[in-house]
């Protein structure tokens, strides 16, 4: 290796290595850490690290914070590693609300502060501001964290106060925060309607807004993110009938969303937007009657021709299909709690 040239050695050899290794070879020499610091190198680090058997569970509960790999053979969560968090917290009382390339945007519920954080590296930076911008109210606000065409990272953030909308945008790049108009249905402001974080995918980023979840009005609010404009599509037509729930996941850049109906027992189909409409890829038989409790906490991911779906606690159901379009795990981070969520490990730094 002595004899190839650094720049092969840096961007052909350790782009490919684990994050927590990429930081070990920082402390090489001062061109490493230079070379590994560039913005560049993270670019294509993050790139190469985004594939299923770098996918990590990340659990919050009363008394730790826990990291899990899924294992490929079982399909089952693997051994936890516990992880501290590197800022200050009451109760382990930190709620995730979106993640994006390792980068996890949480909320400190007793200050009602959002945070950029990178659990693999443990950098974090705070995104409150003095004159308060930055603090997030559950069952109010919607957040969604995205990357820009010039690869800066940025977060959305829609703030519902007394009947007033404002919607916000953070720069990673400039450290601050600015207003940008948001021009919407006025019943959307209503609290009785319940929008979901923010899904990045294709240079959108989309939000389900949902009346209730039995019957009720469904939309999905697309955020284009270079023009920073807004528009509406519909939701899936899926029956008004019981429960039901659309959740979004970015699958090999196109967006998906799996829709939950029923009551007693449900239905998931699986959906894919083309253009502005939506295409039905499969549907699973009705599962067996669970307890909402559990209902709240269940993500999906499918692989292979099978369908996991998983709690908190590990795997469900195992549910077989007839189709086969994938072929690694896509999961749909739910946890309704937020106290979950599903990152892959990179580098990617929540400052400049």
């Amino acid at each position: 290796m002595a004899d190839l040239p650094i720049h092969i050695i840096v961007f052909e050899i350790l782009t490919r290595l684990p994050a927590k290794d990429v930081g070990r070879s920082k402390s090489v020499c001062k061109q490493w850490y230079a070379l590994l610091s560039t913005q560049d190198f993270v670019r294509i680090h993050c790139s190469r690290s985004l594939v299923s058997s770098n996918q990590r569970v990340l659990l919050i509960d009363d008394l730790t914070c826990s990291v899990r790999p899924i294992i490929s053979k079982s399909n089952d969560y693997g051994p936890s590693s516990i992880v501290t968090f590197p800022f200050h917290h009451q109760n382990n009382d930190v709620s995730i609300l979106s993640h994006l390339n390792g980068l996890l945007c949480v909320c400190l519920n007793h200050t009602y502060e959002l945070v950029l954080w990178n659990p693999t590296t443990t950098a974090f930076k705070r995104l409150s501001t003095p004159d308060s911008h930055g603090f997030y109210i559950n069952n109010l606000d919607a957040v969604g964290l995205y990357v820009d065409a010039d690869d800066d990272y940025k977060v959305l953030h829609i703030k519902r106060r007394s009947g007033v909308l404002g919607v916000y945008v953070y720069s990673r790049e400039v450290d601050s925060w600015r207003n940008i108009p948001f021009i919407t249905r006025q019943e959307y402001l209503s609290p009785h309607f319940n929008w979901s974080a923010g899904t990045f995918c294709g240079g959108t980023l989309y939000f389900t807004v949902c009346e209730c979840w039995l019957g009720g009005t469904k939309r999905v609010i697309c955020f284009d993110v270079n023009s920073e404009q807004f528009k509406e599509i519909s939701f899936p037509p899926v029956p008004s009938i019981g429960m039901v729930q659309g959740v979004l996941v970015n699958v090999k850049n196109v967006l998906h969303m799996f829709a939950s109906t029923g009551m007693f027992e449900m239905t998931i189909d699986l959906w894919t937007l083309q253009g502005d409409y939506w295409i039905k890829v499969l549907s699973c038989p009705p599962i067996p009657p669970i307890s909402l409790s559990l209902w709240c906490d269940i993500t999906h991911y499918v692989t292979n021709g099978n369908w996991f779906v998983m709690t908190k606690l590990g795997k469900l159901f195992t549910i077989e299909m007839d189709m086969k379009p994938f072929e690694c795990f896509y999961p749909v981070y739910w946890f309704r709690g937020f106290k979950g969520a599903v990152f892959v490990q990179t580098i990617v730094s929540p400052s400049i």
